[in-house]
């Protein structure tokens, strides 16, 4: 008895979805916010902060010449989703992963489904607004163990908004599947939305402490709590 699919590919979603939001939110967000003076005092000479420093520059010019520190602190209070901070967060994460202090937390269930997609040959993506490089150091530093050997390729929002149609299509076109051969998982409606309506397959991962679904999004979703369910799920069927 083996299990095929009806999908070719996998993109997955990050907060809410692979990793507990309260991850993102209690841990790797006030660990820059906690260290970024001594961070920036000890690496200023570095000419890999130095460019990330460009970047956050060139966003504080148009963000009223804010100070650095400032502007970084204020970017992140209101959670801004733009790739000049998510490439210097990353770039802190960086060192909090490689000392050890980070350990990325990734759901239970994530792991098996990860290592069950792999054996009926369906090829894995990743989706997330934060940088490349910090969904990888994530994945390679996490809870579990190195989950790079898993994963095929990482997007983030320098193709796009999470939100938009176009970034979907994108997608599909990078990764040379059709939309409809793609399954979509993530905790946010809008981008479930976005995804299905250029032709992906999707479900919304409903994870304790995620934002509550209303009747509508229920009736016109397919919902998961775990990853375990997808494979009972007519998204994939049982052959002798």
């Amino acid at each position: 008895m083996s299990i095929t699919s009806t999908y070719k590919c996998v993109l997955l979603d990050i907060e809410g979805t692979t990793t507990p939001i309260s991850f993102v939110h209690d841990r790797l967000f006030p660990y820059v916010k906690n260290n970024l003076i001594n961070f920036l005092n000890e690496n200023w000479n570095s000419p890999e902060l130095q460019e990330q420093i460009q970047l956050l520059r060139e966003q504080a010019t148009k963000d009223i010449k804010k100070a650095i520190i400032q502007n970084i602190q204020w970017q992140m209070k209101i959670n801004r989703k733009v790739g000049a901070l998510k490439s210097f967060q990353g770039f802190m994460w960086k060192s909090g992963y490689e000392s050890g202090e980070l350990k990325g937390e990734i759901f239970d269930d994530v792991l098996d489904a990860l290592k069950k997609w792999k054996e009926i040959g369906i090829k894995i993506y990743i989706y997330s607004s934060g940088s490349i490089s910090a969904q990888k150091y994530l994945f390679k530093n996490s809870d579990k163990g190195d989950l790079l050997v898993y994963i095929d390729g990482h997007f983030d929002t320098s193709i796009g908004s999470k939100m938009e149609k176009s970034s979907y299509v994108i997608i599909a076109k990078e990764i040379q599947f059709e939309p409809n051969e793609i399954l979509f998982l993530s905790d946010n409606v809008k981008e479930i939305s976005a995804a299905k309506s250029v032709g992906y397959q999707t479900a919304i991962i409903e994870r304790k402490n995620n934002l509550p679904l209303s009747d509508d999004d229920r009736k016109d979703n397919v919902i998961f709590t775990d990853f375990f369910h997808i494979f009972s799920h007519s998204f994939c069927r049982i052959e002798n």
